[in-house]
């Protein structure tokens, strides 16, 4: 063989050794009491490339202690926990750490169920007919600090505020903050002073009867007044 493509071979698969460790893969711990439905997520997160299960708890408390432990990237639950409520586990895992990347996956569909845990600080919430490959697209998205509510979910949010007018700037600060991005973070995006965007947060927080971001961040997801893309 020429020794001008044996160099080129191995400069070639020396690239790709090297390339390899940085396409980092996304550690996922879940949460789910029943056996066979953890065992069906498992299959299908560990057949992609991107996704590394790191490890596997069948009820709150031992989520709990894993996400200590093992500090994962994204954390996938079910609502209907043994023990301990997935409500109460999002609120938990939350005071753990912040971010907590956490996708909700459950049966419940109900209005209250999808707003309690996207309050409480759920990332992504799919219900158990969801695809694999959504699933997989939540974990990815959630993994980049965004926000995944499927037409669905957003559907379900109850209607608890009522209509608002923001003015251009306002609703440039409210993408940023469902965008989950800092007074700083959007102060820099926007190009204007901090003070500038605290009054700016606080007016839009006061228009849309909001109690925080969380909330205006759901109002606006279901209003249509922001859109994931």
């Amino acid at each position: 063989m020429d020794r001008s493509v044996m160099d080129w071979r191995s400069a070639a698969s020396s690239a790709v050794r090297k390339l390899g460790p940085l396409v980092k893969q996304i550690r996922v711990l879940l949460i789910e009491d029943h056996f066979l439905a953890r065992m069906a997520l498992h299959s299908v997160l560990e057949g992609h490339s991107q996704i590394r299960i790191v490890g596997e708890a069948p009820d709150g408390e031992q989520g709990i202690e894993l996400f200590r432990t093992l500090s994962p990237d994204v954390t996938v639950l079910d609502l209907r926990l043994p023990r301990m409520s997935g409500f109460d586990v999002i609120t938990r895992l939350r005071g753990i750490r912040h971010p907590a990347r956490i996708v909700v996956l459950s049966n419940y569909q109900g209005s209250e169920d999808v707003y309690r845990a996207v309050h409480a600080g759920a990332m992504a919430y799919l219900t158990k007919d969801a695809s694999g490959e959504e699933v997989i697209h939540a974990i990815q998205t959630v993994n980049r600090d965004l926000r995944y509510l499927p037409q669905i979910a957003m559907s379900r949010l109850a209607e608890r505020m009522p209509a608002v007018s923001l003015t251009p700037r306002e609703n440039e600060v409210l993408v940023c903050i469902t965008q989950g991005r800092s007074n700083r973070e959007i102060a820099e995006q926007l190009q204007i002073a901090e003070k500038t965007v605290r009054i700016h947060v606080s007016s839009v927080l006061d228009k849309m009867g909001a109690r925080d971001r969380t909330q205006a961040t759901i109002y606006a997801l279901q209003r249509g007044l922001v859109h994931l893309d």
